[in-house]
């Protein structure tokens, strides 16, 4: 018993050094395992840039570690599922969202790009330099950033006849009007549609430039001639008593213009700024009335022309019951009791009172009265009515002094 006591401990000495010196190098093999498994590694997280030292064998590990979810729209420098050295980079930034809004509607899209330009480049949204954006092109972009876009559209401007067509965003005429430095419609301008109505696609503005000026006109009233007779003048002699004067009327006229041109012409305005002064005649009773002043019958025409003094001249017609007439004519014979009567009005100094004339399509007739604008080479037929009157209208005429 003494003997195994003695060799015990000399036993276990030889079986506890080598077991220490096993567990020595088990635990050095671990730990410099377990150093081998460490990395260092720089990661930037939104420009956020760090060292990391970290035992994760991948990136999406490592990622997972920093409490970093990846998502889809994310930049990510490495794969999540690559693996990691020592002394690697990592950069990742979160994607921000933008809200794109264009004529009303809302999208919403993730971009990891720095401006509003880069973002267009890369998006599939097309953006015309006619179109209006609430941003600049250089705007940074941020997270939860909203652009908002109207995308322009023709419309033709027709402006007081010149048409145009222009690219717009605006949604009311008036806006549009302004943008393009159009003149808005004055009081009484014309315009379709009208300045508060929205623009539509393709549409058309019709602008009518209105304007409106006076015009005074002068016009001569023309004298009466009055006659009375006198029992001391061989019957058909005349004398004048006194010399009849034209008066003056002064007529206001409202021209309208459209587009320049005139549309319409309407009196607003009349004054009689001077009365007319009547002719006064004396008629002779002593004897009938001369050869020479007797009325000529409606049915005496002519296609023949005779001879003596040939005119050619400005023909009109007139009636007895003609404005400002009385139906007595200067040299007395009454119009409105004889209304087949061949009698014609002429400018004296051309044609003598009392002459037997010839006129073209008319006939013979007696050279029995004047008028306020007979002057010159021109005369007035009487015809029986206002119809016959226009159906003579006015024309060029031979006249022929008979006798």
């Amino acid at each position: 018993m003494n003997l195994k006591s003695k060799r015990m401990p000399t036993l276990m000495k030889k079986f506890v050094l080598p077991f220490v010196g096993v567990l020595a190098l088990v635990a050095f093999t671990t730990l410099f395992i377990l150093e081998a498994k460490s990395a260092t590694v720089t990661v930037s997280i939104d420009g956020d840039e760090q060292e990391v030292d970290t035992r994760a064998h991948t990136v999406g590990e490592l990622l997972e570690d920093l409490d970093v979810e990846v998502g889809e729209n994310d930049y990510l420098s490495m794969d999540l599922d690559e693996e990691l050295t020592n002394g690697a980079t990592i950069k990742y930034e979160k994607a921000n969202n933008v809200y794109i809004t264009i004529d009303g509607e809302t999208d919403t899209y993730q971009t990891t790009k720095k401006t509003l330009a880069d973002f267009f480049s890369e998006s599939d949204i097309e953006v015309t330099k006619n179109d209006h954006v609430s941003h600049e092109f250089d705007q940074e972009i941020f997270d939860t950033l909203h652009v908002v876009i109207h995308k322009a559209f023709e419309v033709t401007v027709d402006d007081g006849g010149k048409k145009e067509t222009v690219w717009t965003t605006r949604a009311r005429v008036k806006d549009l009007l302004e943008e393009q430095n159009i003149e808005l419609p004055k009081k009484d301008d014309k315009i379709k549609p009208k300045l508060n109505k929205q623009l539509t696609k393709e549409g058309t503005i019709k602008i009518t430039r209105v304007e409106k000026e006076t015009e005074t006109v002068e016009e001569a009233i023309a004298f009466d001639t009055e006659t009375k007779n006198d029992s001391s003048l061989e019957r058909g002699k005349k004398k004048t008593v006194s010399e009849g004067k034209e008066g003056k009327k002064v007529k206001e006229y409202e021209i309208i213009y459209e587009n320049g041109k005139v549309v319409e012409r309407k009196l607003i305005g009349e004054n009689i700024e001077k009365q007319p002064k009547n002719k006064v005649v004396a008629i002779g009773t002593k004897k009938k009335q001369p050869k020479n002043l007797v009325q000529v019958s409606s049915s005496n025409k002519s296609s023949g022309q005779p001879n003596g003094k040939t005119y050619r001249m400005s023909a009109t017609a007139y009636t007895a019951d003609c404005a400002g007439c009385s139906g007595v004519t200067s040299t007395g014979i009454n119009l409105k009791k004889n209304r087949n009567a061949k009698v014609i009005a002429v400018d004296p100094s051309i044609i003598p009172l009392g002459s037997k004339v010839w006129v073209e399509g008319y006939g013979y007739a007696i050279a029995g009265d004047t008028g306020g604008s007979i002057k010159g080479n021109r005369i007035d037929v009487h015809v029986p009515s206002q119809s016959a009157a226009y159906r003579f209208g006015r024309k060029t005429v031979k006249v022929v002094i008979v006798d």
